[in-house]
């Protein structure tokens, strides 16, 4: 085993290093792009699990030498199939992403529901023991947080297409609130609901509200005077 994975590590560091003739046979090899497959799936894995170790939702020990410890590979290796940290969270991110099903592309008001059930269903598998609605900090972390408000944003769009941009921002906001971790776990906590109660009870309100939008219903509008 660790022959195999000390092979898999020169192969994959040798990539790119590849040159004219026999050297550039090499790197279409096969062989060679199924070992650094193996190598880069391994990489991802061992980000993947460090996340999910983490107690806080803070990314900052998602370092090239963090990763490559658990990957068992050398940094340089990691270097050669991340060139930057952003690349790496990036492509962190993506996976977690793809463990969870989990995705905000075409996201429609019907689809925040199942999208939610299936976000807390996860959180049990982080060591995360507190979530708090802090600003991220990460440049990864910040633009999933944009990318999933802007989701909220759009889901929200058609259906109020014809309301002021103001009342179509309060009706997203509230939902983004209601679908948030730290709305969920409140629930879990001051209410003393399990899993279970807490995903009915915001899917629930998140209902009331999808239906408010579709029916024309708005945000009331500014006091008079």
């Amino acid at each position: 085993m660790a022959e195999d994975m000390a092979a898999e590590n020169k192969a994959a560091e040798e990539a790119g290093d590849a040159t004219a003739g026999c050297g550039r046979r090499r790197y279409h090899s096969p062989v060679r792009r199924e070992r650094a497959a193996r190598t880069r799936e391994r990489i991802l894995a061992a980000g993947s699990e460090l996340v999910h170790e983490f107690t806080t939702w803070d990314w900052k020990g998602l370092t090239f030498r963090a990763v490559a410890e658990r990957a068992g590979v050398g940094e340089r290796t990691v270097y050669r199939y991340f060139a930057t940290e952003r690349e790496l969270h990036d492509a962190v991110m993506r996976r977690l992403g793809e463990e969870s099903g989990i995705s905000y592309e075409g996201l429609s008001l019907d689809g925040m529901g199942p999208i939610s059930a299936l976000l807390f269903a996860t959180l049990p598998s982080y060591a995360v023991t507190r979530w708090v609605e802090e600003p991220p900090r990460q440049p990864t972390l910040v633009e999933a947080d944009a990318v999933r408000r802007e989701a909220v944003i759009g889901a929200v769009a058609g259906p109020a297409a014809d309301w002021a941009d103001e009342e179509r921002r309060m009706a997203a906001a509230m939902l983004d609130v209601l679908w948030s971790v730290p709305t969920y776990q409140r629930l879990l906590t001051a209410w003393q609901f399990d899993g279970e109660q807490a995903t009915r009870a915001i899917t629930w309100a998140m209902g009331v509200l999808s239906d408010a939008v579709r029916e024309g219903r708005r945000p009331p509008p500014p006091a008079a005077g």
